[in-house]
């Protein structure tokens, strides 16, 4: 394997730095291919270390100039430097300034990490350690320093200098240069440093904090594009707002700005009041945009900004504790968008995500706790797990303790470690000293990895009017950790009578909707039960688990029908096509369950009445889903055919009812991304896929005009998907047409590439080769490898996973020729292959294979070859 497997990382080793650095004073001078830095530490030892030590600070690929110590000089004999670290043998015992000038090539820097060019802008990445590749410097997340950055650069081609903090001096310098300094009052770790410059066009506002405070809000992007920005500033400003409503917290710059660039690895990064973004999540019309891309540039708009005290302000004491700040700023910004939109709809969607990333990533070999205890690469673990599922915990305390208890918690935090690095440890003993609570069980979930599997059996006694619910947990191994603890689960629940919910008690009171369970198993009786009742478990999803609970389907259609949870409604719908599907995976010749039509056919009737959530539950359990489900031996073709195959019965038997759909399912007035348009457009989209699912003439000419007609990317997209997925002549004209009609814009154009890779049929793995070859398409840039490659491995079951391999052979492929360019776009592609374990033999040798052929290649990166040897571990 390669030499970039290094010596793993881990959190019993942790040590408080030697050396702390109280300001730091940077001076870029830029230039397109020798961009020198002089960066000016006042350091001083740190008293809580254990010894003295030398001065070692981190460098990456970095070309060294020169350094003074308190403004002189240093002799040769007392550093020693490579590009990868500076020494300081005998560094002063007291406080000392150092001084290190270095000189970078941002044009050559294909990593975007670090200091970049991206589209003649100069821009920097530096979460979670690119600013050691800017300077030498103690990277690491525990040393706070309040940063001045004073930057230089030609007006011409840098008209717009931008820094954290806020502006506090600018002019002109002779020879057509000039500079502007900013300064951040704030200690921050270095991997929130930001710095961007360049020939930019800005969208200004304002807002009034509530302690009356004008800040400016600045959005800065190519020119021509202003108008684009409109949607991103609204949700900046509501997001402020809400932050100051749901969480007391106001912001604390007199400015706060947002850059869009078009390259960037990550959707956005939150350096402190200068947030970049990857371009796609701040640029929106109607014509260009989908309605889901508005919720998302809501959503990581709103992420972003909820950093400024939730990773910024309080940070993170050193990486494992990562989902302190993400995780926490996912569940606070889930909880802004439930509140701008629909709570129900929101909750789905994001447990729909949760299922289809992090439970892959549990139950496969790249399984880690929400805060690991060991890494070889950082950035490999910017995961599911991390966000997701750290967000399910915060919100699993949070039923846990109560809603007045978890916001005096929330308070308790911002007040006792505002400026301080943190452990995950501080952050759960403000809510166990809120609420009275022992919260060390609750703990395993940051330590224990896998998903749990909750059996839940129930029995009704006519006699007493008791029910008794067991529930019996089960932690399955996991790398690393073949040996569990119980944990403790919030479970929300209700019983279902014939008229909804039953009016139950729990120990003689009446129930208020919540059990602790945390033993291996456990027995509840509630009373009061006057029916026998179907157990509606696990409201709202109340903990990320699969829950075992064996319902026939009379009992799935009452809580379809009657349960007041939203999510259950959901998932009883769910739950009965997915016993419909995995009967055709076994026995394609399965007759159509005239019961399960009835339900369809009631939901499409019904979803007018809240049609973002009647879409939700008329789309059929994916092939991913069904994957999942099975769990082992898995065979994508037949997933496929009986998906395939369930869809066109449906669509043949509901054809009148669908087409109704399609034709009285219409927003009326000019576009506008709220929620009840967007939930219209929505329903009717899955009518009209589900119509055309059938081949037949009629809906499919319902598609084209659709195609031809529409006067918004939402509806424009629906119809082009389900006109390329007909395979038929019609899809490949649209496709042409749509080309022709947005070539130019390259978010797009992404759209246009993603489509085309996601089409199950066995000519799409030559398509996207062919596309690979496309003007439109750069290995260069994150968002069009995304787009085609991403999408292809990603969210194309069938032709991912060919019975010949060729799939993953191309995926292969594509991340060496990525790796030596952008290990960490090379490493998230990998992720592919997280499930691979659970495929047919064929298939798993396969993709086995194409695996150790990435790890026999020499020279891999740290990020490539740690994420290659784990799936093979």
């Amino acid at each position: 394997m390669s030499e970039a497997v290094l010596e793993p990382v881990r959190l019993a080793d942790y040590r408080v730095p030697a050396f702390l650095i109280d300001t730091v004073h940077l001076d870029i001078r830029l230039d397109r291919t020798r961009t020198r830095i002089v960066a000016t530490l006042a350091m001083r030892p740190n008293a809580a270390a254990d010894s003295p030590a030398p001065l070692e600070l981190d460098g990456d690929g970095l070309d060294f100039v020169a350094a003074t110590l308190d403004g002189r000089a240093l002799p040769p004999e007392a550093f020693s430097v490579s590009a990868q670290r500076f020494t300081l043998a005998a560094p002063p015992q007291g406080p000392f300034v150092l001084a290190i000038e270095t000189v970078l090539d941002p044009s050559a820097n294909t990593q975007l990490m670090g200091l970049y060019r991206s589209n003649a802008c100069y821009c920097t990445q530096c979460e979670a350690e690119g600013f050691r590749r800017i300077t030498y410097f103690l990277d690491r997340p525990d040393v706070l320093s309040v940063y001045t950055t004073r930057i230089e650069a030609r007006r011409d081609e840098a008209p717009t200098l931008l820094a954290n903090g806020n502006r506090i001096e600018a002019g002109v310098l002779g020879d057509g240069r000039h500079f502007a300094v900013w300064h951040d009052p704030f200690p921050k770790p270095s991997y929130l440093f930001a710095m961007v410059a360049g020939d930019l066009a800005v969208m200004r506002d304002r807002f009034t904090t509530r302690s009356g405070r004008e800040v400016t809000l600045e959005i800065h992007v190519e020119h021509g594009k202003q108008e684009r920005c409109a949607y991103a500033m609204d949700a900046l400003k509501r997001s402020m707002r809400w932050d100051e409503e749901a969480f007391g917290r106001e912001y604390d710059l007199d400015i706060f700005m947002i850059v869009a660039v078009s390259d960037f690895n990550m959707g956005a990064m939150e350096n402190k009041g200068l947030n970049v973004f990857n371009d796609k999540y701040v640029l929106a019309l109607p014509e260009t945009a989908t309605d889901q891309d508005y919720a998302n540039i809501e959503a990581i708009i709103a992420h972003e900004y909820f950093h400024n005290w939730t990773g910024n302000r309080i940070t993170c004491r050193d990486w494992f504790q990562l989902c302190l700040k993400e995780g926490l700023t996912v569940f606070r910004d889930q909880e802004f968008s439930s509140d701008q939109r629909s709570r129900p709809v929101k909750r789905i969607a994001d447990v729909k995500t949760l299922r289809a990333q992090q439970f892959a990533e549990d139950g496969g070999p790249l399984a880690h706790p929400v805060r690991p205890e060991v890494y070889s690469e950082i950035n490999n673990f910017y995961t599911a797990t991390v966000y997701e599922k750290g967000a399910e915990v915060v919100r699993m305390l949070k039923t846990l303790v109560g809603d007045a208890a978890f916001a005096a918690g929330m308070d308790l935090y911002f007040v006792r470690h505002d400026g301080q690095a943190v452990t995950i440890e501080d952050f759960i003993a403000c809510f166990a000293e809120a609420s009275g609570r022992d919260l060390g069980q609750f703990m395993l979930w940051y330590r224990q990895s896998g998903t749990p599997e909750i059996a839940a059996e129930g029995r009704w006694d006519e006699a007493s009017a008791t029910y008794t619910l067991t529930l019996r947990q089960t932690l399955p191994p996991t790398p690393g950790q073949p040996q569990k603890e119980p944990m403790l689960f919030p479970i929300r629940l209700g019983l279902v009578g014939g008229a909804g919910d039953l009016p139950i008690t729990l120990e003689g009171r009446p129930f208020e909707g919540v059990v602790a369970f945390g033993r291996p198993a456990q027995e509840f009786v509630f009373g009061n039960v006057a029916e026998k009742p179907v157990p509606s478990l696990l409201r709202g999803f109340s903990a990320p688990v699969k829950l075992v609970l064996d319902l026939g389907e009379d009992d799935m259609l009452t809580l379809l029908a009657r349960d007041s949870d939203p999510f259950n409604r959901w998932q009883a719908a769910q739950n009965y096509a997915t016993r419909v599907l995995l009967r055709l995976v076994a026995d394609p010749s399965s007759p159509l369950d005239p019961r399960f039509v009835e339900a369809v056919r009631r939901i499409l009737a019904e979803g007018r009445r809240d049609p973002a959530f009647g879409a939700l539950c008329l789309a059929l359990p994916s092939e991913a889903d069904l994957a999942r489900e099975i769990g082992r031996d898995v065979d994508p073709d037949a997933i496929h055919r009986a998906r395939q195959g369930l869809r066109a019965a449906l669509s043949r038997v509901l054809a009148a009812d669908l087409a109704h759909a399609v034709e009285t399912l219409v927003v009326d007035g000019l576009y506008s991304p709220q929620a009840r348009d967007a939930g219209l457009r929505s329903l009717r989209n899955v009518a009209l896929d589900l119509a055309c699912a059938g081949g037949g003439t009629a809906a499919l000419e319902r598609a084209q005009a659709q195609f031809d007609g529409s006067d918004n990317m939402t509806d424009r997209m629906a119809a082009l998907t389900t006109l390329a997925f007909s395979a038929t002549a019609a899809g490949e004209r649209a496709l042409a047409r749509f080309h022709e009609r947005y070539g130019d814009d390259p978010l797009v154009v992404d759209k246009w590439l993603s489509v085309q890779a996601m089409i199950p049929h066995e000519s799409t793995l030559a398509r996207v080769k062919e596309l690979m070859r496309h003007p439109a398409f750069s290995l260069h840039n994150p968002n069009r490898v995304r787009a085609l490659v991403g999408a292809f491995s990603s969210g194309n079951q069938t032709q991912f996973n060919r019975p010949d391999g060729e799939g993953y052979r191309l995926l292969r492929d594509v991340v060496l020729t990525i790796d030596p360019k952008n290990p960490q776009l090379a490493a998230r592609l990998l992720g592919a292959f997280k499930a691979w374990r659970a495929l047919e033999s064929g298939r798993r040798a396969l993709a086995e294979a194409s695996l150790r052929e990435i790890v026999a290649r020499p020279s891999l990166s740290r990020d490539v070859a740690d994420i290659a040897g784990r799936a093979l571990a």
